[in-house]
Protein backbone atom coordinates (compact mmCIF):
# COMPACT_ATOMS: atom_id res chain seq x y z
CA UNK A 1 0.00 0.00 0.00
CA UNK A 2 1.24 3.18 -0.78
CA UNK A 3 1.19 6.20 1.64
CA UNK A 4 1.20 9.94 0.84
CA UNK A 5 4.11 11.96 0.65
CA UNK A 6 2.61 14.46 2.98
CA UNK A 7 1.92 11.71 5.27
CA UNK A 8 5.20 9.88 5.39
CA UNK A 9 7.27 12.99 5.85
CA UNK A 10 4.81 13.93 8.69
CA UNK A 11 5.56 10.65 10.48
CA UNK A 12 9.20 10.60 9.76
CA UNK A 13 9.84 14.37 11.11
CA UNK A 14 8.12 13.33 14.01
CA UNK A 15 9.49 10.30 14.94
CA UNK A 16 13.08 12.05 14.48
CA UNK A 17 13.98 9.91 11.88
CA UNK A 18 14.98 12.01 9.23
CA UNK A 19 15.67 15.56 9.49
CA UNK A 20 13.23 18.36 7.49
CA UNK A 21 16.99 19.11 5.17
CA UNK A 22 17.33 15.63 4.29
CA UNK A 23 13.45 15.06 3.37
CA UNK A 24 13.74 18.27 1.07
CA UNK A 25 17.02 16.67 -1.08
CA UNK A 26 14.99 13.12 -1.22
CA UNK A 27 12.01 15.17 -2.67
CA UNK A 28 14.23 17.09 -5.04
CA UNK A 29 16.30 13.79 -6.20
CA UNK A 30 12.93 12.15 -6.49
CA UNK A 31 11.42 15.05 -9.04
CA UNK A 32 14.63 15.02 -10.86
CA UNK A 33 15.24 10.72 -11.44
CA UNK A 34 11.43 9.67 -11.21
CA UNK A 35 12.37 7.42 -8.40
CA UNK A 36 9.81 6.69 -4.74
CA UNK A 37 10.38 8.68 -2.30
CA UNK A 38 10.59 5.69 0.04
CA UNK A 39 13.95 4.58 -2.54
CA UNK A 40 15.76 7.58 -2.68
CA UNK A 41 14.94 8.11 1.30
CA UNK A 42 17.05 4.25 1.94
CA UNK A 43 19.43 5.13 -1.08
CA UNK A 44 21.11 8.11 0.17
CA UNK A 45 21.32 6.31 3.32
CA UNK A 46 19.51 8.69 5.66
CA UNK A 47 16.75 5.96 7.13
CA UNK A 48 17.81 2.05 6.72
CA UNK A 49 15.13 -0.41 5.23
CA UNK A 50 13.70 -1.99 8.30
CA UNK A 51 13.65 1.45 9.98
CA UNK A 52 11.21 2.73 7.43
CA UNK A 53 9.08 -0.91 7.37
CA UNK A 54 8.53 -0.41 10.77
CA UNK A 55 7.28 2.99 10.22
CA UNK A 56 4.84 1.60 7.39
CA UNK A 57 3.39 -0.95 9.76
CA UNK A 58 2.85 1.24 12.33
CA UNK A 59 0.91 3.82 9.66
CA UNK A 60 -1.05 1.02 8.29
CA UNK A 61 -1.63 -0.57 11.45
CA UNK A 62 -0.25 -4.20 10.34
CA UNK A 63 2.23 -5.35 12.96
CA UNK A 64 6.11 -5.81 11.31
CA UNK A 65 8.28 -9.32 11.71
CA UNK A 66 12.07 -9.35 10.54
CA UNK A 67 13.28 -12.95 9.63
CA UNK A 68 15.92 -11.96 8.40
CA UNK A 69 17.92 -14.29 10.76
CA UNK A 70 14.58 -17.12 11.11
CA UNK A 71 14.34 -20.57 10.27
CA UNK A 72 11.23 -21.72 8.79
CA UNK A 73 9.93 -25.22 9.61
CA UNK A 74 10.20 -27.37 6.34
CA UNK A 75 6.70 -28.20 6.89
CA UNK A 76 5.05 -24.59 7.11
CA UNK A 77 7.66 -23.16 4.55
CA UNK A 78 6.23 -25.77 1.55
CA UNK A 79 1.94 -24.19 2.74
CA UNK A 80 2.83 -20.99 0.08
CA UNK A 81 4.14 -23.08 -3.01
CA UNK A 82 7.59 -21.66 -4.34
CA UNK A 83 6.54 -19.75 -7.41
CA UNK A 84 3.89 -17.88 -5.25
CA UNK A 85 6.22 -17.41 -2.56
CA UNK A 86 8.49 -15.67 -5.17
CA UNK A 87 6.30 -13.69 -7.61
CA UNK A 88 4.14 -11.94 -4.67
CA UNK A 89 6.58 -11.84 -1.99
CA UNK A 90 5.17 -13.42 0.55
CA UNK A 91 6.36 -16.54 2.75
CA UNK A 92 4.52 -18.09 5.63
CA UNK A 93 6.80 -18.38 8.78
CA UNK A 94 4.89 -19.61 12.13
CA UNK A 95 1.53 -21.99 12.33
CA UNK A 96 -0.26 -22.38 15.31
CA UNK A 97 -3.62 -24.50 15.00
CA UNK A 98 -5.66 -22.86 12.41
CA UNK A 99 -3.86 -19.55 11.68
CA UNK A 100 -1.29 -19.37 9.74
CA UNK A 101 1.03 -15.97 9.68
CA UNK A 102 2.38 -14.77 6.54
CA UNK A 103 5.17 -11.90 6.04
CA UNK A 104 4.81 -10.11 2.47
CA UNK A 105 6.00 -6.58 1.28
CA UNK A 106 2.31 -5.59 0.43
CA UNK A 107 0.21 -5.99 3.00
CA UNK A 108 -2.76 -4.47 0.89
CA UNK A 109 -2.62 -7.36 -1.74
CA UNK A 110 -6.02 -8.90 -0.61
CA UNK A 111 -6.48 -11.07 -3.84
CA UNK A 112 -3.00 -12.91 -2.87
CA UNK A 113 -4.40 -13.55 0.93
CA UNK A 114 -7.55 -14.84 -0.19
CA UNK A 115 -6.11 -17.41 -2.29
CA UNK A 116 -3.76 -18.79 0.02
CA UNK A 117 -6.56 -18.80 2.64
CA UNK A 118 -8.52 -21.13 -0.16
CA UNK A 119 -5.68 -23.30 -1.03
CA UNK A 120 -4.18 -23.74 2.77
CA UNK A 121 -7.84 -24.12 4.02
CA UNK A 122 -6.41 -21.61 7.32
CA UNK A 123 -6.81 -18.53 9.08
CA UNK A 124 -3.84 -15.53 7.50
CA UNK A 125 -2.46 -13.39 9.58
CA UNK A 126 -0.65 -10.96 7.92
CA UNK A 127 2.89 -9.30 8.60
CA UNK A 128 4.25 -6.36 6.59
CA UNK A 129 8.09 -7.39 6.82
CA UNK A 130 11.78 -6.00 4.69
CA UNK A 131 12.95 -7.16 1.54
CA UNK A 132 15.89 -8.68 3.02
CA UNK A 133 13.85 -10.87 5.33
CA UNK A 134 11.97 -12.50 2.25
CA UNK A 135 14.89 -12.91 0.46
CA UNK A 136 16.03 -15.03 3.95
CA UNK A 137 13.23 -17.47 3.66
CA UNK A 138 12.77 -17.39 0.14
CA UNK A 139 16.52 -19.07 -0.12
CA UNK A 140 15.56 -22.24 2.51
CA UNK A 141 12.95 -23.16 -0.38
CA UNK A 142 16.30 -24.07 -2.40
CA UNK A 143 17.49 -25.41 0.94
CA UNK A 144 14.56 -27.45 1.89
CA UNK A 145 14.40 -29.28 -1.76
CA UNK A 146 18.05 -29.74 -1.96
CA UNK A 147 17.20 -32.13 1.36
CA UNK A 148 14.56 -33.36 -0.75
CA UNK A 149 16.17 -34.54 -3.34
CA UNK A 150 18.75 -36.18 -1.50
CA UNK A 151 17.26 -38.07 0.62
CA UNK A 152 14.85 -39.35 -2.95
CA UNK A 153 18.34 -40.17 -4.27
CA UNK A 154 19.73 -42.52 -1.35
CA UNK A 155 15.89 -44.26 -1.26
CA UNK A 156 14.92 -44.59 -4.61
CA UNK A 157 18.85 -45.85 -5.80
CA UNK A 158 18.55 -48.62 -3.02
CA UNK A 159 15.48 -49.87 -4.73
CA UNK A 160 17.29 -50.12 -8.23
CA UNK A 161 18.53 -53.86 -9.04
CA UNK A 162 21.19 -54.21 -11.81
CA UNK A 163 20.76 -56.17 -14.72
CA UNK A 164 22.89 -59.70 -12.81
CA UNK A 165 20.86 -59.69 -9.81
CA UNK A 166 17.61 -59.62 -11.38
CA UNK A 167 18.80 -62.64 -13.42
CA UNK A 168 18.76 -61.10 -16.72
CA UNK A 169 21.24 -61.98 -19.40
CA UNK A 170 22.75 -59.42 -21.37
CA UNK A 171 22.30 -60.54 -25.07
CA UNK A 172 21.45 -58.57 -28.56
CA UNK A 173 17.89 -60.04 -28.24
CA UNK A 174 17.15 -58.72 -24.94
CA UNK A 175 19.35 -55.98 -24.40
CA UNK A 176 17.46 -53.14 -25.51
CA UNK A 177 14.10 -54.97 -24.29
CA UNK A 178 16.26 -55.05 -20.62
CA UNK A 179 17.23 -51.38 -21.04
CA UNK A 180 14.05 -49.64 -21.87
CA UNK A 181 12.30 -51.68 -19.25
CA UNK A 182 14.98 -50.31 -16.90
CA UNK A 183 14.35 -46.77 -18.31
CA UNK A 184 11.06 -46.71 -17.44
CA UNK A 185 11.08 -47.67 -14.35
CA UNK A 186 9.83 -44.86 -11.42
CA UNK A 187 13.32 -45.27 -9.36
CA UNK A 188 15.26 -44.43 -11.95
CA UNK A 189 12.76 -41.59 -12.78
CA UNK A 190 12.63 -40.03 -9.92
CA UNK A 191 16.51 -39.76 -9.56
CA UNK A 192 17.27 -38.18 -12.85
CA UNK A 193 14.11 -35.86 -12.05
CA UNK A 194 16.25 -35.45 -8.98
CA UNK A 195 19.32 -34.71 -10.67
CA UNK A 196 18.47 -32.24 -12.88
CA UNK A 197 16.38 -30.26 -10.83
CA UNK A 198 19.18 -30.39 -8.04
CA UNK A 199 21.46 -28.67 -10.63
CA UNK A 200 18.66 -26.01 -11.94
CA UNK A 201 18.27 -24.55 -7.98
CA UNK A 202 22.58 -24.78 -8.07
CA UNK A 203 22.51 -22.95 -10.76
CA UNK A 204 24.77 -24.97 -12.87
CA UNK A 205 25.87 -24.80 -16.24
CA UNK A 206 26.66 -28.18 -16.56
CA UNK A 207 26.00 -31.92 -15.13
CA UNK A 208 28.54 -34.38 -15.57
CA UNK A 209 27.93 -38.45 -14.37
CA UNK A 210 31.29 -40.06 -14.59
CA UNK A 211 31.23 -43.50 -14.18
CA UNK A 212 33.74 -45.04 -11.64
CA UNK A 213 34.62 -48.76 -10.99
CA UNK A 214 32.72 -48.55 -7.79
CA UNK A 215 30.39 -45.96 -7.85
CA UNK A 216 29.60 -42.84 -9.95
CA UNK A 217 30.11 -39.32 -9.12
CA UNK A 218 27.96 -36.50 -10.38
CA UNK A 219 29.10 -33.12 -10.34
CA UNK A 220 27.75 -29.85 -11.15
CA UNK A 221 29.65 -26.81 -12.90
CA UNK A 222 28.54 -23.98 -11.40
CA UNK A 223 30.12 -20.46 -11.80
CA UNK A 224 32.84 -22.16 -14.57
CA UNK A 225 34.01 -24.19 -11.38
CA UNK A 226 33.11 -28.20 -11.39
CA UNK A 227 31.82 -28.51 -7.69
CA UNK A 228 31.36 -33.02 -6.17
CA UNK A 229 27.43 -32.37 -6.00
CA UNK A 230 26.92 -36.28 -5.20
CA UNK A 231 28.06 -40.18 -5.35
CA UNK A 232 25.86 -42.31 -5.89
CA UNK A 233 25.62 -46.41 -6.28
CA UNK A 234 27.53 -48.33 -9.22
CA UNK A 235 23.96 -50.41 -9.78
CA UNK A 236 21.83 -47.30 -10.85
CA UNK A 237 24.46 -46.54 -13.88
CA UNK A 238 22.76 -48.42 -16.51
CA UNK A 239 19.39 -47.24 -15.66
CA UNK A 240 20.40 -43.30 -15.74
CA UNK A 241 22.42 -43.77 -18.51
CA UNK A 242 19.79 -45.08 -20.57
CA UNK A 243 16.83 -42.76 -19.46
CA UNK A 244 18.94 -39.87 -20.25
CA UNK A 245 18.94 -41.12 -23.26
CA UNK A 246 15.37 -42.11 -23.83
CA UNK A 247 14.72 -38.11 -23.26
CA UNK A 248 17.03 -37.18 -25.64
CA UNK A 249 16.44 -39.87 -28.24
CA UNK A 250 19.10 -41.96 -28.39
CA UNK A 251 20.22 -45.06 -29.36
CA UNK A 252 20.17 -47.19 -26.11
CA UNK A 253 21.84 -50.73 -27.84
CA UNK A 254 25.09 -48.28 -28.48
CA UNK A 255 27.88 -48.46 -26.08
CA UNK A 256 30.95 -47.76 -28.15
CA UNK A 257 30.34 -44.96 -29.88
CA UNK A 258 29.71 -41.08 -28.98
CA UNK A 259 26.62 -39.95 -29.42
CA UNK A 260 24.82 -36.38 -29.11
CA UNK A 261 21.22 -35.36 -28.46
CA UNK A 262 18.92 -32.77 -26.71
CA UNK A 263 15.67 -32.61 -25.00
CA UNK A 264 13.27 -30.06 -22.75
CA UNK A 265 12.36 -29.79 -19.15
CA UNK A 266 9.10 -27.74 -18.88
CA UNK A 267 7.95 -26.57 -15.21
CA UNK A 268 5.70 -23.81 -14.20
CA UNK A 269 8.86 -21.94 -12.65
CA UNK A 270 11.52 -22.87 -15.66
CA UNK A 271 12.37 -23.91 -19.22
CA UNK A 272 15.40 -25.28 -19.79
CA UNK A 273 16.73 -27.24 -22.94
CA UNK A 274 19.50 -29.99 -22.31
CA UNK A 275 22.32 -30.34 -24.39
CA UNK A 276 23.52 -34.70 -23.95
CA UNK A 277 26.83 -35.90 -24.92
CA UNK A 278 27.45 -38.96 -23.94
CA UNK A 279 30.80 -40.53 -24.20
CA UNK A 280 31.98 -44.17 -23.90
CA UNK A 281 34.82 -44.50 -21.31
CA UNK A 282 36.47 -47.66 -19.53
CA UNK A 283 34.01 -48.16 -16.67
CA UNK A 284 30.46 -47.64 -18.83
CA UNK A 285 29.33 -44.64 -20.48
CA UNK A 286 30.38 -40.19 -19.09
CA UNK A 287 27.55 -38.18 -19.95
CA UNK A 288 27.96 -34.61 -19.89
CA UNK A 289 24.00 -32.57 -19.97
CA UNK A 290 24.44 -28.65 -20.74
CA UNK A 291 21.78 -26.97 -19.08
CA UNK A 292 20.44 -23.42 -21.58
CA UNK A 293 17.55 -21.50 -19.99
CA UNK A 294 15.31 -20.67 -22.60
CA UNK A 295 13.71 -17.64 -20.92
CA UNK A 296 16.98 -16.15 -20.75
CA UNK A 297 17.41 -12.68 -22.50
CA UNK A 298 19.48 -11.11 -23.83
CA UNK A 299 22.16 -9.02 -21.56
CA UNK A 300 23.11 -5.20 -22.26
CA UNK A 301 26.15 -4.82 -22.67
CA UNK A 302 27.12 -2.69 -19.27
CA UNK A 303 25.64 -6.06 -17.65
CA UNK A 304 27.73 -8.46 -20.03
CA UNK A 305 31.08 -6.30 -18.02
CA UNK A 306 31.36 -3.84 -21.12
CA UNK A 307 32.32 -0.64 -20.18
CA UNK A 308 34.32 2.85 -20.72
CA UNK A 309 36.26 3.12 -24.28
CA UNK A 310 35.83 -0.46 -25.12
CA UNK A 311 31.68 -0.10 -25.10
CA UNK A 312 31.99 2.91 -27.07
CA UNK A 313 34.66 1.36 -30.00
CA UNK A 314 31.79 -1.33 -29.87
CA UNK A 315 28.91 1.13 -30.46
CA UNK A 316 31.18 2.69 -33.06
CA UNK A 317 31.52 -0.70 -34.90
CA UNK A 318 27.98 -1.77 -34.41
CA UNK A 319 26.62 0.98 -37.04
CA UNK A 320 28.69 0.15 -39.36
CA UNK A 321 26.46 -1.29 -42.09
CA UNK A 322 28.85 -4.42 -43.31
CA UNK A 323 31.96 -6.22 -42.31
CA UNK A 324 32.49 -8.47 -39.57
CA UNK A 325 32.59 -9.09 -35.93
CA UNK A 326 33.97 -11.22 -33.93
CA UNK A 327 34.31 -12.31 -30.57
CA UNK A 328 36.71 -15.34 -29.62
CA UNK A 329 37.68 -17.02 -26.53
CA UNK A 330 37.88 -20.49 -25.23
CA UNK A 331 35.14 -22.98 -24.46
CA UNK A 332 32.73 -21.99 -21.82
CA UNK A 333 33.81 -18.14 -21.82
CA UNK A 334 30.91 -16.47 -22.37
CA UNK A 335 31.14 -15.52 -26.17
CA UNK A 336 27.52 -16.52 -27.52
CA UNK A 337 26.17 -14.63 -24.84
CA UNK A 338 27.78 -11.06 -25.82
CA UNK A 339 27.09 -12.25 -29.30
CA UNK A 340 23.15 -12.24 -28.27
CA UNK A 341 23.90 -8.74 -26.45
CA UNK A 342 24.92 -7.61 -29.63
CA UNK A 343 22.26 -8.66 -31.78
CA UNK A 344 20.14 -7.53 -29.30
CA UNK A 345 20.96 -4.08 -30.30
CA UNK A 346 20.54 -4.28 -33.65
CA UNK A 347 17.23 -5.87 -33.56
CA UNK A 348 14.62 -3.94 -35.28
CA UNK A 349 11.98 -3.80 -37.27
CA UNK A 350 14.09 -2.37 -40.10
CA UNK A 351 16.75 -5.71 -40.30
CA UNK A 352 16.10 -9.27 -41.07
CA UNK A 353 18.41 -10.86 -38.54
CA UNK A 354 19.55 -14.43 -39.98
CA UNK A 355 21.33 -17.12 -37.44
CA UNK A 356 22.89 -20.33 -37.61
CA UNK A 357 23.84 -21.95 -34.61
CA UNK A 358 24.51 -25.08 -32.64
CA UNK A 359 23.03 -25.11 -30.26
CA UNK A 360 20.40 -22.17 -30.26
CA UNK A 361 20.92 -20.89 -27.01
CA UNK A 362 18.79 -18.32 -26.80
CA UNK A 363 15.58 -16.90 -28.46
CA UNK A 364 15.68 -13.92 -30.13
CA UNK A 365 12.43 -12.47 -31.42
CA UNK A 366 11.88 -11.91 -35.13
CA UNK A 367 15.18 -12.93 -36.09
CA UNK A 368 14.86 -16.64 -37.85
CA UNK A 369 17.22 -19.30 -35.76
CA UNK A 370 18.61 -22.11 -37.62
CA UNK A 371 19.70 -25.36 -35.39
CA UNK A 372 22.95 -27.12 -36.96
CA UNK A 373 22.07 -31.00 -38.05
CA UNK A 374 25.46 -32.20 -38.95
CA UNK A 375 23.63 -36.00 -38.87
CA UNK A 376 21.32 -34.69 -42.34
CA UNK A 377 23.85 -32.51 -43.72
CA UNK A 378 22.99 -28.93 -42.24
CA UNK A 379 26.54 -27.82 -40.51
CA UNK A 380 27.35 -24.28 -40.54
CA UNK A 381 28.85 -23.83 -44.08
CA UNK A 382 25.65 -25.35 -45.90
CA UNK A 383 23.45 -23.55 -43.39
CA UNK A 384 25.32 -20.22 -44.41
CA UNK A 385 24.92 -20.69 -47.81
CA UNK A 386 21.04 -20.65 -47.80
CA UNK A 387 21.44 -17.75 -45.38
CA UNK A 388 22.76 -15.42 -47.65
CA UNK A 389 19.64 -16.29 -50.08
CA UNK A 390 17.24 -15.81 -47.24
CA UNK A 391 18.01 -11.45 -47.93
CA UNK A 392 19.45 -10.71 -45.04
CA UNK A 393 20.97 -7.59 -43.13
CA UNK A 394 22.64 -8.80 -40.22
CA UNK A 395 24.11 -12.85 -39.92
CA UNK A 396 25.08 -14.67 -37.04
CA UNK A 397 27.09 -17.99 -37.46
CA UNK A 398 27.74 -20.01 -34.11
CA UNK A 399 31.05 -20.18 -34.55
CA UNK A 400 33.81 -20.42 -37.43
CA UNK A 401 35.39 -24.01 -37.37
CA UNK A 402 37.25 -24.32 -40.49
CA UNK A 403 38.31 -22.68 -44.03
CA UNK A 404 35.11 -23.43 -45.48
CA UNK A 405 32.76 -21.64 -42.57
CA UNK A 406 35.45 -18.77 -42.30
CA UNK A 407 35.52 -18.13 -46.60
CA UNK A 408 31.74 -18.63 -46.86
CA UNK A 409 31.66 -15.69 -43.45
CA UNK A 410 33.71 -13.22 -45.14
CA UNK A 411 32.09 -13.73 -48.91
CA UNK A 412 28.62 -12.64 -47.03
CA UNK A 413 30.32 -9.59 -45.37
CA UNK A 414 32.02 -8.62 -48.57
CA UNK A 415 28.98 -9.03 -50.45
CA UNK A 416 26.88 -6.56 -47.90
CA UNK A 417 26.21 -7.96 -44.86
CA UNK A 418 27.32 -7.42 -41.27
CA UNK A 419 28.01 -10.48 -40.15
CA UNK A 420 29.01 -12.27 -36.89
CA UNK A 421 30.52 -15.00 -35.41
CA UNK A 422 32.85 -16.53 -32.69
CA UNK A 423 36.42 -17.80 -33.12
CA UNK A 424 38.39 -20.20 -30.09
CA UNK A 425 41.43 -17.96 -29.45
CA UNK A 426 43.07 -16.76 -26.31
CA UNK A 427 43.27 -12.99 -26.91
CA UNK A 428 41.88 -10.68 -29.44
CA UNK A 429 45.30 -10.38 -31.84
CA UNK A 430 46.03 -14.44 -31.62
CA UNK A 431 42.47 -13.85 -33.97
CA UNK A 432 44.14 -12.51 -37.21
CA UNK A 433 47.10 -15.34 -37.17
CA UNK A 434 44.37 -17.73 -36.37
CA UNK A 435 42.51 -17.39 -39.82
CA UNK A 436 45.38 -17.28 -41.56
CA UNK A 437 45.85 -20.65 -40.49
CA UNK A 438 42.25 -21.25 -41.67
CA UNK A 439 43.92 -20.17 -45.35
CA UNK A 440 41.86 -17.37 -45.57
CA UNK A 441 43.71 -14.66 -46.98
CA UNK A 442 45.40 -11.59 -45.38
CA UNK A 443 43.76 -9.07 -47.56
CA UNK A 444 40.31 -10.35 -47.47
CA UNK A 445 40.80 -10.33 -43.40
CA UNK A 446 41.90 -6.32 -43.19
CA UNK A 447 39.00 -5.68 -45.90
CA UNK A 448 36.58 -7.15 -43.67
CA UNK A 449 37.19 -7.13 -40.22
CA UNK A 450 35.65 -4.45 -38.10
CA UNK A 451 36.29 -5.65 -34.42
CA UNK A 452 37.75 -8.43 -32.41
CA UNK A 453 36.23 -9.03 -28.56
CA UNK A 454 37.95 -11.58 -26.73
CA UNK A 455 36.72 -12.51 -22.98
CA UNK A 456 36.87 -14.57 -20.30
CA UNK A 457 34.58 -15.08 -17.22
CA UNK A 458 35.43 -14.22 -14.01
CA UNK A 459 33.15 -14.98 -10.81
CA UNK A 460 31.35 -12.42 -8.78
CA UNK A 461 32.11 -11.38 -5.11
CA UNK A 462 28.80 -11.89 -2.76
CA UNK A 463 28.58 -8.03 -0.77
CA UNK A 464 29.83 -9.89 2.34
CA UNK A 465 33.40 -9.36 0.87
CA UNK A 466 37.21 -8.65 2.66
CA UNK A 467 38.55 -5.40 1.97
CA UNK A 468 42.42 -5.46 2.13
CA UNK A 469 45.47 -3.84 0.87
CA UNK A 470 47.99 -5.57 -1.50
CA UNK A 471 51.43 -6.35 -0.10
CA UNK A 472 54.92 -5.67 -1.94
CA UNK A 473 55.30 -9.34 -2.82
CA UNK A 474 51.76 -9.29 -4.59
CA UNK A 475 52.71 -6.15 -6.42
CA UNK A 476 55.87 -7.65 -7.76
CA UNK A 477 53.49 -10.80 -8.50
CA UNK A 478 50.81 -9.17 -11.25
CA UNK A 479 53.65 -6.96 -12.39
CA UNK A 480 54.71 -10.23 -13.56
CA UNK A 481 51.54 -10.03 -16.04
CA UNK A 482 51.14 -6.77 -16.68
CA UNK A 483 52.05 -2.86 -16.30
CA UNK A 484 51.88 -1.01 -13.10
CA UNK A 485 52.11 2.13 -14.13
CA UNK A 486 49.43 1.22 -16.86
CA UNK A 487 47.08 -0.18 -14.80
CA UNK A 488 47.13 2.83 -12.39
CA UNK A 489 46.74 5.00 -15.50
CA UNK A 490 43.63 3.48 -16.24
CA UNK A 491 42.34 3.53 -12.83
CA UNK A 492 43.16 7.25 -12.55
CA UNK A 493 41.07 7.93 -15.77
CA UNK A 494 38.11 5.94 -14.55
CA UNK A 495 38.32 7.90 -11.66
CA UNK A 496 38.39 4.89 -9.73
CA UNK A 497 41.46 6.15 -7.89
CA UNK A 498 42.71 9.93 -7.58
CA UNK A 499 46.21 11.28 -8.80
CA UNK A 500 49.37 10.42 -6.83
CA UNK A 501 47.75 7.20 -5.44
CA UNK A 502 49.76 3.94 -5.62
CA UNK A 503 48.96 0.41 -6.00
CA UNK A 504 49.58 0.09 -2.80
CA UNK A 505 47.11 2.64 -1.80
CA UNK A 506 43.92 0.92 -3.65
CA UNK A 507 41.63 -0.86 -1.89
CA UNK A 508 40.85 -4.33 -3.22
CA UNK A 509 38.82 -6.91 -2.18
CA UNK A 510 38.44 -10.70 -1.22
CA UNK A 511 35.90 -13.64 -0.97
CA UNK A 512 34.30 -13.93 1.99
CA UNK A 513 32.73 -17.52 2.77
CA UNK A 514 29.67 -17.50 4.09
CA UNK A 515 27.06 -20.49 4.46
CA UNK A 516 25.24 -18.97 1.43
CA UNK A 517 28.20 -19.28 -0.38
CA UNK A 518 30.78 -21.16 0.62
CA UNK A 519 33.28 -20.17 -1.97
CA UNK A 520 32.28 -16.19 -1.45
CA UNK A 521 31.33 -15.84 -4.82
CA UNK A 522 28.08 -16.03 -7.07
CA UNK A 523 27.14 -15.37 -11.02
CA UNK A 524 29.83 -14.19 -13.23
CA UNK A 525 31.29 -11.10 -15.77
CA UNK A 526 32.95 -11.28 -18.36
CA UNK A 527 36.31 -9.24 -18.55
CA UNK A 528 37.43 -7.81 -22.07
CA UNK A 529 40.13 -6.70 -24.52
CA UNK A 530 38.38 -4.82 -27.03
CA UNK A 531 40.81 -4.48 -30.87
CA UNK A 532 39.28 -2.21 -33.40
CA UNK A 533 40.90 -3.17 -36.52
CA UNK A 534 42.35 -0.01 -37.73
CA UNK A 535 44.05 1.63 -40.63
CA UNK A 536 47.33 0.98 -39.02
CA UNK A 537 45.95 -2.75 -37.52
CA UNK A 538 45.13 -3.60 -41.31
CA UNK A 539 48.54 -2.98 -42.72
CA UNK A 540 50.39 -5.31 -40.22
CA UNK A 541 47.25 -7.95 -41.17
CA UNK A 542 48.29 -7.73 -44.95
CA UNK A 543 51.98 -7.67 -43.93
CA UNK A 544 51.31 -11.40 -42.01
CA UNK A 545 52.27 -9.53 -38.27
CA UNK A 546 52.55 -11.79 -35.57
CA UNK A 547 49.90 -11.71 -32.91
CA UNK A 548 52.73 -9.70 -30.64
CA UNK A 549 53.18 -6.93 -33.03
CA UNK A 550 49.44 -6.43 -33.58
CA UNK A 551 48.93 -6.34 -29.93
CA UNK A 552 51.51 -3.63 -29.50
CA UNK A 553 50.12 -1.61 -31.93
CA UNK A 554 46.91 -2.09 -30.69
CA UNK A 555 47.92 -1.38 -26.97
CA UNK A 556 49.43 2.28 -28.65
CA UNK A 557 46.28 2.97 -29.72
CA UNK A 558 44.45 2.71 -26.44
CA UNK A 559 43.27 -0.84 -26.28
CA UNK A 560 43.33 -1.78 -22.53
CA UNK A 561 44.70 -5.85 -22.44
CA UNK A 562 42.26 -8.58 -20.57
CA UNK A 563 43.94 -8.70 -17.38
CA UNK A 564 43.86 -4.53 -17.21
CA UNK A 565 40.29 -4.78 -17.46
CA UNK A 566 40.35 -7.48 -14.65
CA UNK A 567 42.29 -5.55 -12.69
CA UNK A 568 39.76 -2.89 -12.83
CA UNK A 569 37.12 -4.69 -12.03
CA UNK A 570 38.67 -5.96 -8.91
CA UNK A 571 39.58 -2.74 -8.08
CA UNK A 572 35.98 -1.74 -8.22
CA UNK A 573 35.05 -4.74 -6.13
CA UNK A 574 33.21 -6.60 -8.76
CA UNK A 575 35.75 -9.71 -8.72
CA UNK A 576 39.09 -10.62 -6.65
CA UNK A 577 42.80 -10.40 -7.79
CA UNK A 578 43.06 -14.47 -7.56
CA UNK A 579 39.85 -14.66 -9.30
CA UNK A 580 41.42 -12.97 -12.19
CA UNK A 581 45.00 -14.70 -12.22
CA UNK A 582 43.34 -17.69 -12.40
CA UNK A 583 41.36 -17.29 -15.32
CA UNK A 584 43.82 -15.52 -17.12
CA UNK A 585 47.17 -17.84 -16.21
CA UNK A 586 45.32 -20.71 -16.38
Amino acid sequence: MRIETKRLKAFLLDSGLVTEEQFSDAEKKTKKNGQDIEEVLTKEGYITQEELTRLRAYILGVPFVNLEKTVVKPAVLRIIPEPIARSYNIVAFRKNGRELSVAMLDPDDLQTIDFIKKAADLKILPRLTTQESIKNVLRQYTKTLEAEFSDIIKKESGDIKTIKEQGDELTEGNGLEILEKQAEELPIIRVVDALLKHAILQRASDIHIEPTQKEIIIRYRIDGILHEAMVLPKQVSAGIVARIKVLANLRLDEHRLPQDGRFKIEKDEYKYSVRVSVLPVIEGEKIVMRLLAETTKALSLEEVGICGDALEKIEENLKKPVGMILVVGPTGSGKTTTLYSLLDILNTLRVNISTIEDPVEYRIPRANQTQVRADIGLTFASGLRALVRQDPDIIMVGEIRDNETASLAINAALTGHLVFSTLHTTDAAGTIPRMIDMEVEPFLISSTLNIIIAQRLARRLCPNKEEYYLSDSQIKEISKCCNEERVLEILRKRKIIKKGKTLKQVPFFRAQKSKENPEGYKGRIGIFEVLPVTESIKALIVERATSDQIQNQAVREGMVLMIEDGLIKAAQGITSIEEILRIIIE
